[in-house]
């Protein structure tokens, strides 16, 4: 199955913009299907980077969230039912997990929790981040190379900051 892009919210967070550098920070929102769910983020980080006119430097991607990760990887449909089936193997949702018992957890809690804990600890061997050299005003990724979104969790809003420094 072909994971589809969604449509994006963006919001301009910083800006700095001196002779010497350039630096910018634009949260971008997702609204997350299913999990686990591949979003495909390139073209919208493409665009940031070529909006901010950086000739050299580097972009950080950064998931606002402990259930979803940020992973280069190759966008091939196979591979991704590969990945999936292998964080589901990982850390299974329906295996037992401590964070999932209500009765003993007490921290971090909100009124509509659910159970998750599998999505943490998948997420724990992924990341939140990944950094992406800009050279010659282009995201420096490899022939195959996309960055993703990777939503572990349940369909929901999901917030990316991306912040891009360098010079023009």
């Amino acid at each position: 199955m072909k994971p589809t892009m969604v449509e994006s919210r963006r919001e301009s967070v910083a800006r700095v913009d001196t002779p010497a550098a350039r630096m910018f920070c634009e949260a971008l929102e997702y609204e997350t299907a299913s999990a686990p769910e591949f979003i495909d983020i390139t073209d919208d980080l493409t665009r940031i980077v070529d909006e901010a006119r950086v000739q050299f430097g580097q972009v950080t991607v950064f998931s606002q969230h402990t259930t979803a990760a940020i992973k280069i990887n190759e966008n091939e449909p196979l591979l991704l039912r590969d990945l999936a089936r292998t964080l589901r193997q990982f850390a299974p949702p329906n295996a037992y997990y401590e964070h999932n018992d209500f009765t003993r957890r007490t921290v971090n809690m909100n009124e509509d929790e659910c159970a998750n804990g599998h999505a943490h600890c998948q997420h724990l061997f992924l990341s939140a981040s990944e950094t992406i050299p800009v050279i010659d005003g282009r995201l420096a990724l490899g022939t195959w190379q996309r960055v993703f979104l990777i939503e572990l969790d349940h369909p929901r809003l999901r917030r990316v900051l991306v912040n891009v420094v360098g010079a023009a």
